[in-house]
């Protein structure tokens, strides 16, 4: 097991740059933004009768797992993910890493 995690961030879509500022700010190396849509609760709103599906941005930010927290936190107070409907961030250990060669070379693999 390495000492690498994976905070996946996901919130409505234009607020994608502010979660990748924030883990930036706070220790990241960086991240990736992609796009998807989304199907809770908060996204049942209708126009004239037609469904609404929100667009979503999903934030993927690798990163020690030592920092993980501290940026984790970072994300939630610039994105006030405490409010209800607002997004959620969660973290994932990760088994194995390639292709990240800033970390890989900062741990001495």
């Amino acid at each position: 097991m390495s000492n690498i995690s994976l905070i996946v961030t996901i919130v409505r879509k234009g607020w994608g740059n502010k979660v990748l500022e924030s883990s930036v700010k706070a220790g990241a190396h960086g991240g990736t933004i992609m796009f998807g849509r989304g199907s809770g609760i908060h996204e049942k709103q209708k126009i004239l009768g037609i469904p609404i599906e929100p667009e979503k941005e999903i934030v993927l930010t690798v990163t020690y797992s030592d920092q993980s927290d501290h940026i984790l936190d970072a994300i939630m107070r610039d994105t006030n993910l405490s409010k209800p409907g607002e997004g959620i961030a969660f973290v994932v250990p990760v088994e194995k890493v390639v292709g990240a060669a800033q970390l890989l070379q900062e741990i001495g693999k």
